[in-house]
């Protein structure tokens, strides 16, 4: 989903580097707890689009009926119990190759996944677009509803699949997600659909990378079934950033300035992933130990941050885009000038994430060595 991410970085300022998120909760997280609520004239913008988004976003939710669901990648219940058994007994042969490193970030994805009902709520909180009863009518509405409802299932697969491969502590893995549920996030978007969707544009398409990262090295490992599961949420991933990316394009197209300044915003500040506050009771740094071992492993690093700006850079056609206010012109040469920054300081995160010895409960206490 679009909260399935595994390394969070920081743009720099005055010389800082990129770095990984290390709030807890069992740490003080600090938040303006700002909503900034729109005016009636920026309400007014996406009433006015509800009839585009129903011609151009919907269309982006697949039918129900056309939608593959969890139980087609997983063992068969309705089986004799024998043959069930037998399914059983392969998958867990074709897990057993899978590095410890490979699982942690496995895992990790998967609880972020399983985060959902705070990215619902995240996401209708949006002025505008909101769900006002719970089944509006309101192509917006309709899309969370529908965006919430694939991801659902992503979640959903991968825990299953964790749980009968018998390689990962579920004990500790269920208590992590119950954690991070509790903790919800703050990511900086305020209740701005502005800035929301810019997340979401940048988070989808991070998690399409992560997760075909991952479909990758599953097969490679010997796993061919788990690297068509992450392949298949792969594509969820892609259509769901499809449809983001074509959000924020059209609120280039109509609001130019007051989108561009929302651009800047999120991708200046901080990309906190949906994960940051994740933890499992014992280490209170384990999303930056989480995005290390993803980073040292290929799934999701600093080069793949620097090329999702690049790429939604150039999606949007940013640096060419006019009718800006002198502000709106500021948060454009901002933005357009973020990348080159970032990859001047990649070598030194590199170091710094190849220098972490981490230990996870999540594989019973084991370490992942550097």
């Amino acid at each position: 989903m679009m909260m399935a991410m595994c390394t969070q970085l920081r743009p720099p300022h005055a010389g800082t580097l990129p770095q990984c998120h290390l709030n807890a909760p069992t740490q003080k997280v600090l938040t303006s707890e700002k909503t900034n609520s729109m005016s009636p004239e920026k309400k007014e913008i996406f009433k006015s689009l509800e009839s585009w988004v129903s011609q151009s976003v919907l269309p982006l939710a697949k039918p129900v009926e056309e939608c593959w669901q969890p139980c087609d990648f997983l063992p068969d219940s309705s089986l004799p119990s024998d043959e069930f058994i037998d399914q059983v007994k392969d998958l867990r042969n074709r897990t057993v190759e899978l590095p410890d490193d490979y699982l942690v970030v496995l895992v990790g994805d998967m609880i972020t996944e399983e985060a959902l009902p705070t990215y619902q709520s995240w996401i209708n909180q949006f002025d505008g677009i909101c769900d006002e009863t719970g089944a509006s009518n309101s192509p917006w509405a309709i899309w969370t509803r529908s965006w919430t409802a694939e991801e659902n299932r992503h979640g959903d697969l991968l825990k299953t699949y964790l749980y009968l491969s018998g390689r990962v502590d579920m004990h500790m893995i269920e208590k992590t997600i119950q954690y991070l549920i509790r903790a919800g996030m703050d990511i900086g978007t305020e209740n701005n659909p502005y800035m929301g969707f810019v997340y979401a544009s940048f988070q989808e398409r991070a998690t399409f990378l992560s997760d075909g990262s991952l479909g990758r090295l599953a097969k490679e490992r010997g796993d061919p079934v788990l690297g068509r599961i992450c392949g298949t949420i792969a594509a969820d991933e892609k259509r769901h950033e499809i449809a983001y990316e074509r959000i924020v394009e059209k609120l280039l197209e109509v609001d130019p300035t007051e989108t561009m300044i929302a651009i800047a915003k999120m991708m200046n500040d901080n990309i906190k992933m949906p994960g940051h506050l994740m933890h499992d009771g014992r280490d209170p740094h384990l999303f930056s130990h989480f995005s290390a071992v993803a980073q040292r492993i290929g799934v999701y690093t600093v080069s793949d941050y620097i090329d999702s700006l690049e790429f939604l850079i150039g999606r949007w056609r940013l640096e060419k885009l006019e009718g800006l206010t002198s502000e709106g012109k500021r948060a454009q040469e901002l933005v357009c000038s973020l990348s080159p920054k970032i990859r001047r300081l990649q070598e030194r995160a590199d170091e710094r994430v190849r220098k972490m010895n981490p230990q996870f409960s999540w594989i019973f206490n084991k370490e992942i060595p550097k």
